[in-house]
């Protein structure tokens, strides 16, 4: 069986762990999962697109708008979620 070695970050990692422990799978198990899907179906399994959330003009509002709740003149929007 092949080893193999690969760099994630701390944050990605420790998310990944509690998603494959919630499933009852460990790190590797996820990965050998993955890489069969991968080798059998020449494909990655999931779909891999740019989320629009992280657009240059959203990231600019989201900007603007942060420093306007930090020079206090931002709103509060109250939320109900039933």
């Amino acid at each position: 069986m092949a080893q193999v070695n690969f760099r994630v970050d701390d944050t990605i990692k420790a998310k990944a762990e509690c998603a494959c422990a919630a499933m009852g799978l460990n790190m590797s198990t996820a990965i050998n999962i993955f890489l069969t899907k991968l080798a059998n179906e020449q494909r990655i399994p999931f779909e891999v697109a740019v989320d629009p959330f992280y657009r240059d003009e959203n990231m600019a509002r989201l900007k603007e708008s942060i420093n306007q709740l930090n020079a206090g003149k931002g709103k509060v929007h109250e939320v109900d979620y039933e």
